[in-house]
């Protein structure tokens, strides 16, 4: 009985081992690929991009803005203040009436720091 647990765990190590050592295998021919393409100029260099944007806060910023809005329509709601409620509907007509080429600009940024290609936004989803 234990000799047929210990070959199945030695068998499921071994696995585990085996496929970790495949995939790093298939990482670096992955880097290496990137690499030849990068040296023709098919692609253009990534890596820095990605590791920069691994301490960058602005996206939690970003999202902060855009739902500070629906915590201040959910407070005028659940508060039952008339006053709040006044406020709140102002605030949203003012901001209904703001230039289309505002409200696009600002879709285009927040889509750009969430990684989006906004101008597919506006083209229909075509490219």
């Amino acid at each position: 009985m234990w000799f047929s647990a210990i070959k199945l765990a030695l068998n499921a190590g071994t696995h585990i081992y085996k496929k970790r050592q495949e995939t790093k295998m298939a990482m670096a021919d992955a880097q290496h690929m990137h690499a030849v393409k990068m040296s023709r100029g098919e692609e253009a260099y990534q890596g820095k991009l990605l590791e920069s944007r691994d301490k960058d806060y602005k996206d939690e910023v970003v999202l902060a803005i855009l739902t500070l809005p629906i915590i201040v329509l959910a407070y005028g709601v659940w508060s039952d203040d008339p006053a709040a409620m006044t406020k709140i509907n102002l605030f949203f007509e003012h901001f209904k009436a703001l230039p289309s080429w505002f409200t696009n600009l600002w879709i285009l940024v927040c889509a750009s720091i969430f990684g989006i290609k906004g101008t597919q936004i506006f083209r229909g989803g075509k490219k």
